[in-house]
Protein backbone atom coordinates (compact mmCIF):
# COMPACT_ATOMS: atom_id res chain seq x y z
CA UNK A 1 0.00 0.00 0.00
CA UNK A 2 1.54 3.60 -1.11
CA UNK A 3 0.31 6.74 0.41
CA UNK A 4 -0.27 10.18 -2.11
CA UNK A 5 -0.67 13.22 0.32
CA UNK A 6 -0.14 15.41 -2.70
CA UNK A 7 -4.33 14.55 -2.78
CA UNK A 8 -5.97 16.31 0.59
CA UNK A 9 -8.84 13.74 -0.52
CA UNK A 10 -9.44 10.58 -2.63
CA UNK A 11 -12.80 9.88 -3.80
CA UNK A 12 -14.46 6.60 -4.80
CA UNK A 13 -17.46 7.24 -7.15
CA UNK A 14 -19.63 4.14 -8.39
CA UNK A 15 -21.72 5.31 -11.91
CA UNK A 16 -19.00 7.52 -12.79
CA UNK A 17 -18.80 7.44 -16.56
CA UNK A 18 -22.22 9.73 -17.06
CA UNK A 19 -24.87 11.74 -15.20
CA UNK A 20 -24.56 13.10 -11.83
CA UNK A 21 -21.43 10.48 -11.04
CA UNK A 22 -19.53 11.87 -14.00
CA UNK A 23 -20.41 15.58 -12.80
CA UNK A 24 -19.36 14.63 -8.72
CA UNK A 25 -16.06 13.22 -10.84
CA UNK A 26 -15.25 16.50 -12.81
CA UNK A 27 -15.73 18.79 -10.07
CA UNK A 28 -13.22 16.25 -7.35
CA UNK A 29 -10.82 16.31 -9.88
CA UNK A 30 -10.71 19.88 -10.25
CA UNK A 31 -10.46 20.61 -7.53
CA UNK A 32 -7.31 18.51 -6.87
CA UNK A 33 -8.40 15.22 -4.92
CA UNK A 34 -8.01 12.09 -6.20
CA UNK A 35 -10.83 10.32 -7.77
CA UNK A 36 -11.35 6.26 -8.35
CA UNK A 37 -13.87 6.37 -10.84
CA UNK A 38 -15.96 3.46 -11.21
CA UNK A 39 -18.48 1.89 -13.87
CA UNK A 40 -19.22 -1.06 -15.92
CA UNK A 41 -17.29 0.28 -18.50
CA UNK A 42 -13.84 1.77 -17.28
CA UNK A 43 -13.28 2.62 -20.71
CA UNK A 44 -15.72 4.76 -21.13
CA UNK A 45 -14.77 7.10 -18.02
CA UNK A 46 -11.16 7.13 -19.46
CA UNK A 47 -12.53 8.36 -22.59
CA UNK A 48 -14.11 10.98 -21.03
CA UNK A 49 -11.86 12.32 -18.39
CA UNK A 50 -8.56 11.50 -20.25
CA UNK A 51 -5.06 10.35 -18.19
CA UNK A 52 -4.64 12.24 -15.03
CA UNK A 53 -2.54 11.19 -12.07
CA UNK A 54 -5.38 11.87 -9.88
CA UNK A 55 -7.45 9.57 -11.73
CA UNK A 56 -8.02 5.73 -11.61
CA UNK A 57 -10.36 4.21 -13.28
CA UNK A 58 -11.54 0.87 -12.60
CA UNK A 59 -14.13 -1.85 -13.49
CA UNK A 60 -17.56 -2.28 -11.41
CA UNK A 61 -20.32 -4.00 -11.41
CA UNK A 62 -21.89 -2.96 -8.20
CA UNK A 63 -23.98 -6.30 -8.14
CA UNK A 64 -20.90 -8.22 -7.96
CA UNK A 65 -19.53 -8.07 -4.76
CA UNK A 66 -16.68 -9.45 -5.49
CA UNK A 67 -15.46 -6.86 -7.72
CA UNK A 68 -16.70 -4.45 -5.13
CA UNK A 69 -13.97 -5.90 -3.12
CA UNK A 70 -11.64 -5.80 -5.65
CA UNK A 71 -12.18 -2.15 -6.97
CA UNK A 72 -11.43 -1.40 -3.38
CA UNK A 73 -8.53 -2.47 -3.24
CA UNK A 74 -7.09 -1.14 -6.33
CA UNK A 75 -8.39 1.86 -4.47
CA UNK A 76 -6.11 1.27 -1.86
CA UNK A 77 -3.46 0.02 -3.79
CA UNK A 78 -3.16 2.96 -5.73
CA UNK A 79 -4.03 6.10 -3.36
CA UNK A 80 -3.69 3.99 0.01
CA UNK A 81 -7.34 5.46 1.60
CA UNK A 82 -10.55 6.38 0.40
CA UNK A 83 -11.98 9.23 1.74
CA UNK A 84 -15.04 9.92 0.41
CA UNK A 85 -17.55 7.40 -0.88
CA UNK A 86 -20.34 8.20 -3.29
CA UNK A 87 -22.67 5.69 -4.21
CA UNK A 88 -23.97 7.16 -7.26
CA UNK A 89 -24.80 3.85 -9.70
CA UNK A 90 -28.15 3.32 -10.19
CA UNK A 91 -31.12 3.51 -12.57
CA UNK A 92 -34.73 4.50 -12.77
CA UNK A 93 -38.15 2.53 -13.66
CA UNK A 94 -40.81 3.84 -15.47
CA UNK A 95 -44.36 2.04 -14.73
CA UNK A 96 -47.45 1.16 -12.37
CA UNK A 97 -46.33 -0.57 -9.73
CA UNK A 98 -48.67 -3.33 -11.14
CA UNK A 99 -46.72 -2.86 -14.69
CA UNK A 100 -43.37 -3.29 -13.59
CA UNK A 101 -42.42 -7.62 -13.97
CA UNK A 102 -41.15 -9.34 -10.87
CA UNK A 103 -37.60 -9.60 -12.60
CA UNK A 104 -37.48 -5.92 -13.55
CA UNK A 105 -38.01 -5.23 -9.51
CA UNK A 106 -35.63 -7.69 -8.61
CA UNK A 107 -32.80 -5.91 -11.46
CA UNK A 108 -33.72 -2.56 -9.91
CA UNK A 109 -32.98 -3.59 -6.24
CA UNK A 110 -29.72 -5.65 -7.39
CA UNK A 111 -28.17 -2.40 -8.48
CA UNK A 112 -30.04 0.48 -6.54
CA UNK A 113 -29.85 -1.21 -3.22
CA UNK A 114 -28.07 -4.07 -2.49
CA UNK A 115 -25.14 -3.30 -5.17
CA UNK A 116 -24.81 -0.19 -2.83
CA UNK A 117 -24.45 -1.97 0.45
CA UNK A 118 -21.72 -4.33 -1.98
CA UNK A 119 -19.22 -1.11 -2.21
CA UNK A 120 -20.26 0.05 1.52
CA UNK A 121 -19.28 -3.07 2.52
CA UNK A 122 -16.05 -3.23 0.84
CA UNK A 123 -15.51 0.07 1.35
CA UNK A 124 -15.90 0.56 5.67
CA UNK A 125 -13.56 -1.18 6.85
CA UNK A 126 -10.71 0.63 5.96
CA UNK A 127 -12.67 4.10 6.98
CA UNK A 128 -13.58 2.02 10.42
CA UNK A 129 -9.20 1.70 10.85
CA UNK A 130 -8.60 5.11 10.52
CA UNK A 131 -11.81 6.08 12.29
CA UNK A 132 -12.43 8.98 9.15
CA UNK A 133 -14.11 9.39 6.07
CA UNK A 134 -17.96 10.31 4.40
CA UNK A 135 -20.08 7.81 2.85
CA UNK A 136 -22.68 10.02 0.74
CA UNK A 137 -25.91 7.65 -0.94
CA UNK A 138 -27.32 9.70 -3.60
CA UNK A 139 -31.16 9.33 -3.08
CA UNK A 140 -33.68 11.47 -5.11
CA UNK A 141 -36.67 13.44 -4.27
CA UNK A 142 -38.21 10.05 -4.91
CA UNK A 143 -36.71 9.24 -1.87
CA UNK A 144 -38.75 11.96 -0.15
CA UNK A 145 -41.92 10.68 -1.28
CA UNK A 146 -43.41 8.36 -3.89
CA UNK A 147 -45.41 9.30 -6.86
CA UNK A 148 -47.75 6.90 -9.56
CA UNK A 149 -45.28 5.59 -12.11
CA UNK A 150 -42.46 5.89 -10.05
CA UNK A 151 -43.52 3.93 -7.55
CA UNK A 152 -40.84 0.63 -7.21
CA UNK A 153 -38.16 3.15 -8.60
CA UNK A 154 -38.94 5.02 -5.32
CA UNK A 155 -38.60 2.11 -2.99
CA UNK A 156 -35.28 1.46 -3.92
CA UNK A 157 -34.98 4.90 -2.71
CA UNK A 158 -36.98 4.69 0.28
CA UNK A 159 -34.50 1.58 1.55
CA UNK A 160 -31.69 4.17 0.30
CA UNK A 161 -32.86 6.57 2.91
CA UNK A 162 -33.23 4.01 5.80
CA UNK A 163 -29.85 2.39 5.52
CA UNK A 164 -28.16 5.79 5.29
CA UNK A 165 -30.06 6.85 8.47
CA UNK A 166 -28.51 4.07 10.28
CA UNK A 167 -25.56 4.03 9.03
CA UNK A 168 -25.18 8.07 10.41
CA UNK A 169 -26.07 7.10 13.86
CA UNK A 170 -23.65 3.33 13.58
CA UNK A 171 -20.82 5.32 11.90
CA UNK A 172 -21.20 9.08 14.04
CA UNK A 173 -18.94 7.33 17.25
CA UNK A 174 -16.34 6.21 15.11
CA UNK A 175 -15.77 9.15 13.50
CA UNK A 176 -17.55 8.39 10.36
CA UNK A 177 -20.08 10.80 8.07
CA UNK A 178 -23.13 9.69 6.54
CA UNK A 179 -25.53 11.52 4.52
CA UNK A 180 -28.14 10.96 1.82
CA UNK A 181 -28.09 13.30 -0.70
CA UNK A 182 -31.76 13.99 -2.44
CA UNK A 183 -31.54 15.45 -6.01
CA UNK A 184 -34.91 16.86 -7.73
CA UNK A 185 -34.91 16.68 -11.56
CA UNK A 186 -31.28 17.69 -13.15
CA UNK A 187 -30.57 18.44 -16.29
CA UNK A 188 -28.72 14.62 -16.62
CA UNK A 189 -29.54 11.92 -19.21
CA UNK A 190 -31.44 10.12 -16.39
CA UNK A 191 -34.94 9.99 -18.09
CA UNK A 192 -32.96 8.67 -21.28
CA UNK A 193 -32.61 5.41 -22.33
CA UNK A 194 -29.30 4.45 -20.73
CA UNK A 195 -30.39 5.47 -17.23
CA UNK A 196 -34.22 4.73 -17.26
CA UNK A 197 -36.01 1.74 -17.85
CA UNK A 198 -39.57 1.74 -18.86
CA UNK A 199 -41.77 -1.58 -18.08
CA UNK A 200 -43.29 -2.64 -21.76
CA UNK A 201 -46.57 -3.55 -19.75
CA UNK A 202 -49.20 -0.98 -20.03
CA UNK A 203 -52.42 -1.19 -18.78
CA UNK A 204 -55.13 0.92 -19.76
CA UNK A 205 -56.45 1.12 -16.21
CA UNK A 206 -53.07 3.10 -15.44
CA UNK A 207 -53.29 5.62 -18.16
CA UNK A 208 -54.68 8.81 -16.18
CA UNK A 209 -51.62 7.54 -13.06
CA UNK A 210 -49.28 6.18 -14.26
CA UNK A 211 -49.51 6.94 -18.04
CA UNK A 212 -49.73 10.07 -17.83
CA UNK A 213 -46.44 10.10 -15.83
CA UNK A 214 -44.85 8.17 -19.49
CA UNK A 215 -45.69 11.21 -21.52
CA UNK A 216 -44.59 14.02 -18.76
CA UNK A 217 -41.36 11.68 -18.55
CA UNK A 218 -40.65 12.41 -21.92
CA UNK A 219 -41.26 16.39 -22.17
CA UNK A 220 -39.32 16.68 -19.53
CA UNK A 221 -36.20 14.89 -20.50
CA UNK A 222 -33.09 17.17 -20.76
CA UNK A 223 -35.31 19.93 -20.13
CA UNK A 224 -34.92 19.64 -15.63
CA UNK A 225 -34.70 22.57 -13.89
CA UNK A 226 -31.34 21.29 -11.55
CA UNK A 227 -28.01 22.31 -12.84
CA UNK A 228 -25.57 19.10 -12.05
CA UNK A 229 -22.81 21.63 -12.12
CA UNK A 230 -24.00 23.46 -9.29
CA UNK A 231 -24.76 20.61 -7.61
CA UNK A 232 -21.76 18.77 -8.22
CA UNK A 233 -19.89 21.83 -6.24
CA UNK A 234 -23.06 21.50 -3.61
CA UNK A 235 -21.55 17.83 -2.95
CA UNK A 236 -18.15 19.73 -2.66
CA UNK A 237 -19.15 21.67 0.07
CA UNK A 238 -21.00 18.95 1.68
CA UNK A 239 -17.58 17.68 2.20
CA UNK A 240 -15.78 20.32 3.29
CA UNK A 241 -18.46 20.69 6.58
CA UNK A 242 -16.86 20.15 10.21
CA UNK A 243 -20.72 18.60 11.16
CA UNK A 244 -22.43 17.31 7.24
CA UNK A 245 -26.32 16.79 7.14
CA UNK A 246 -27.88 13.35 7.71
CA UNK A 247 -29.68 14.57 4.37
CA UNK A 248 -28.88 16.91 2.11
CA UNK A 249 -32.02 18.04 -0.41
CA UNK A 250 -31.04 19.73 -3.57
CA UNK A 251 -33.58 21.40 -5.36
CA UNK A 252 -36.34 23.66 -5.48
CA UNK A 253 -38.85 20.81 -6.27
CA UNK A 254 -36.99 18.84 -3.48
CA UNK A 255 -37.32 21.11 -0.87
CA UNK A 256 -41.15 21.86 -1.99
CA UNK A 257 -42.02 17.97 -1.83
CA UNK A 258 -39.97 17.83 1.27
CA UNK A 259 -42.26 20.63 2.60
CA UNK A 260 -45.83 18.95 0.91
CA UNK A 261 -44.79 16.09 2.33
CA UNK A 262 -44.31 17.06 5.80
CA UNK A 263 -47.92 19.25 5.43
CA UNK A 264 -49.51 16.00 4.46
CA UNK A 265 -48.50 13.59 7.06
CA UNK A 266 -49.77 16.04 9.76
CA UNK A 267 -53.09 17.00 8.14
CA UNK A 268 -53.68 12.95 8.12
CA UNK A 269 -52.08 12.44 11.34
CA UNK A 270 -54.42 15.09 13.43
CA UNK A 271 -57.60 13.18 11.58
CA UNK A 272 -56.47 9.89 12.59
CA UNK A 273 -54.82 10.79 15.81
CA UNK A 274 -58.53 9.46 18.33
CA UNK A 275 -57.86 5.99 16.50
CA UNK A 276 -54.15 6.16 16.78
CA UNK A 277 -53.74 6.45 20.14
CA UNK A 278 -56.90 4.14 20.91
CA UNK A 279 -54.16 0.99 20.43
CA UNK A 280 -52.00 1.57 23.83
CA UNK A 281 -52.77 -1.04 26.31
CA UNK A 282 -55.09 0.90 29.09
CA UNK A 283 -53.06 3.33 31.36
Amino acid sequence: MTTTPTFKRVWMITGASRGIGARITEAALAHGDAVVATARDAAAIEKRFGAQPGLLAVALDVTDEAQAVQATAAALARFGRIDILVNNAGYGLLGAVEEASADEVRRLYETNVFGLLNVTRAVLPQMRERRSGHVINISSLGGVRSAAGFGVYCSTKFAVEGITEALHAELAPLGIHATVVEPGYFRTEFLEGQSLVTSPRELADYAASAGQVREAARRISLNQPGDPERLAQAVLTLVDAKTPPLRLPLGTDTLQAIADKHAFVERETAEWRGLAASTDFPA
